[in-house]
């Protein structure tokens, strides 16, 4: 499959196609490279016709406590509560071919040979249906209204159940 794990020379793209895709929402390169840094198996690329059109970035952390954006981490929490995924982004030409679900299934099982019992996000720029195909569900955390709003006006976090009974 064209989906391969990111590697640091890879950053300059990466970081182009963040600025291309996620305008309104600009994160640095050190704070793409320091999710790199931090959790490796959980940095991808896309891959097609020799060039990267895609990426995505995952990590353990803490559910009901999204990251803010582009802001570091400045490490994975001791005992992380769930799997997050910070961002799948591609560029037009990659979407509408599977990649995206692809991406979610592998970090799904890659979450589940890690002990995760679920998967968080905060949905972004009408994705939230996307995200309900592959069993993400809304999930409503006291609190969590005004940080949401950070990530843009449609903000949902939503969590997939990892457990058998979760299971697609």
């Amino acid at each position: 499959m064209p989906w391969r794990p990111m590697t640091s020379p890879d950053l300059d793209r990466v970081q182009e196609l963040a600025d291309r895709i996620h305008v309104d929402h600009p994160e640095d390169r050190d704070v793409l490279a320091e999710r790199l840094e931090l959790y490796p198996e959980g940095c991808h690329v896309l891959e097609e016709g020799g060039s990267v059109v895609g990426y995505a970035l995952t990590h353990p952390w803490t559910f009901g406590e999204p990251p803010p954006l582009n802001e570091r981490l400045r490490g994975i929490p001791p005992v992380p509560t769930t799997y997050y995924i910070h961002d799948v982004a591609l560029l037009p030409g990659g979407r509408g071919k599977g990649h995206a679900a692809d991406i979610a299934e592998r970090v799904a099982e890659h979450a589940r040979s890690e002990g995760f019992t679920n998967l968080s996000l905060v949905a972004v720029n009408g994705s939230r249906r996307f995200w309900e195909r592959l069993g993400f569900r809304a999930e409503a955390v006291p609190g969590l209204e005004t940080k949401l709003l950070s990530y843009g006006s449609d903000a949902t976090l939503m969590v997939r159940d990892l457990t058998t009974a979760g299971r697609r």
